[in-house]
This record gives structure tokens, sequence and C-alpha cells, in this order.
């Protein structure tokens, strides 16, 4: 069911929901929509699903300004606090896991458990930090947003698959899946690529006292697969899956085998709590 949310600062928030049982939500990353959860729509025969879009993106309200990953969790925390979310499993993939991070002191005591997808606390690299990407990287990519802004949507697209991961015809089919909803806004692209680029979450990572599951694809280029390999050094309670041969979204590329890796991390979640 496709619904809206206006939050305090006036941003109407899309989200849809199906299912009922424990609550599963789910966070898209950058220039992307909640539409890239779609081969994961099964689960609503046990579970509640909530999937929203971040401001600026797919069917959300794109204001002038505010897309701090601040601003993204204080949206997130609007959406559970209007939904009544508790006990709820917040899985998130890419930029969606910076945002899970700086939403997580807020959220904690109504979430049960975390799933990190392809996601690092830190997208750009430092010197006591190697497991970003170069930070021209991310200045190149602004520039190319403000000369071809769908071309580099669609080019960040395409890498988000490893050579030979998809047929050409299947990867069209995926990229044309993930990335088919309300193009977003220029400006929105820009502030939330500077965010991206700028957020350092790594200190969050100690503090995370819930279960978390970290899926990683070893041919990540977006993300290097050590980004999570370092969170799962440093979150308390962490199991880390690494799927051979995968991009960045495994989700998309390999639905069927990540579907089985996360319901078998909810089963241990909250298994007594779905409906028979």
């Amino acid at each position: 069911m496709m619904s809206f949310l206006e939050t305090a600062q006036g941003v109407r928030i899309h989200y849809e929901t199906a299912g009922d049982g424990p609550t599963l939500v789910f966070l898209h990353g950058w220039a992307m929509s909640g539409r890239v959860w779609r081969f994961q729509e099964g689960l609503a025969d046990w579970y509640r699903l909530v999937v929203p879009d971040l401001r600026g993106h797919g069917l959300s309200s794109a204001p002038d300004s505010g897309y701090s990953h601040a601003n993204f969790a204080d949206d997130l925390v609007a959406l559970f606090e209007a939904l009544g979310l508790d006990n709820a499993v917040l899985i998130a993939w890419s930029m969606g896991v910076q945002v899970a991070l700086q939403a997580y002191p807020l959220l904690e005591e109504r979430l049960a458990a975390l799933v990190f997808v392809s996601g690092a606390p830190r997208f750009t690299a430092g010197v006591d930090y190697p497991h970003g990407l170069p930070s021209v990287e991310t200045r190149g990519m602004a520039l190319r947003l403000k000369r071809d802004h769908a071309g580099t949507v669609s080019d960040f697209s395409r890498k988000m698959f490893a050579e030979g991961e998809l047929h050409q015809r299947q990867c069209e089919r995926m990229i044309f899946e993930a990335i088919r909803s309300e193009s977003p806004a220029y400006h929105a692209l820009q502030e939330s690529l500077a965010s991206l680029a700028s957020a350092d979450l790594r200190t969050v990572l100690p503090s995370v006292a819930l279960p978390v599951l970290l899926i990683h694809g070893s041919a990540d280029t977006i993300c290097p697969p050590s980004a999570s390999r370092y969170m799962a050094g440093q979150l308390p309670d962490a199991r880390l899956v690494v799927m051979e041969g995968v991009g960045h979204a495994p989700f998309l590329s390999r639905s069927a085998e990540f579907t089985v890796l996360l319901t078998k991390f909810l089963d241990g979640i909250h298994a007594d709590d779905r409906p028979a």
C-alpha cells in the first residue's frame, strides 16, 4: 500500500507497506528508491514490510536543502514514530547503512536487529581508514552529475554489477527495475553525495548493542568488501557473509540467495513472532 508521511519540516516521505507480522524496514541507497527491494516482496507472506523513499529520492518530496545524514535519519525516526514501529529489523543498503548508523541512537529502543548490505561507515578513504574510495572519485562524480545528471546515474547503476555477474539483457532489466522511479532532482543528488562523501559514522559501531548481519559482494567496486570486514570487527555482535563474484547489489543480482541469508538471520531474531 502506498502512503505518504509529512514530517514536521514539511517534507513528504513516500513509503509502501505490505504484509503482516514482525516489521522489516528497508532503506535504499544514493540515487535509488525503495523499488530496489522489489525482489524481496515475497517476505510479506511472513513479515510486515515498510519501504520508504529517502527525501529527494523516488516519490518523496525534494526540498531545496537539507540532505545531511541527520536529515535522512530524522525522517526515518518520524516514520517509525508515525507508524508505531517497534521490535523492527532495519535493513539498509549502501548509503542507507550510514543513515541507519546515524539514526541508531534515536531508534535503538525500537529495533530488534540490523542488516547492513554493501555498506561502509565512511565512504571515502583516509589516512586511518583505507576501506573507502579515494575522495577524488566523489569529486569526479559530482562534476559528472553537473554535466549529465541522468547519464551519471545510469553509469553508476551499471557499476553496481561486477563484470560477468549478469548477462547483458539481464543487466538491463535489473538496472531498469533498480532505477524505474521519479529521477532524483539534481540538487538532491549533489547535496546527498556531498553528505555521503563527508560522513564518518565509525564511532557509532561499538555502541550498537544489537545483532547485525553484514552482507557484501566480493566484487563490489563501489563499497569495498573490506569496509564490511572493518565493521564486523567493530560491532559487538556481528556476522559477516561475503557473496563471491557479486557486486554492489546482491539483493538484485542474487535475490534468491540473498533472501535465504536474510531469512535465516531473521529466524534467529524473532521466528516465534511470525504468523503461522
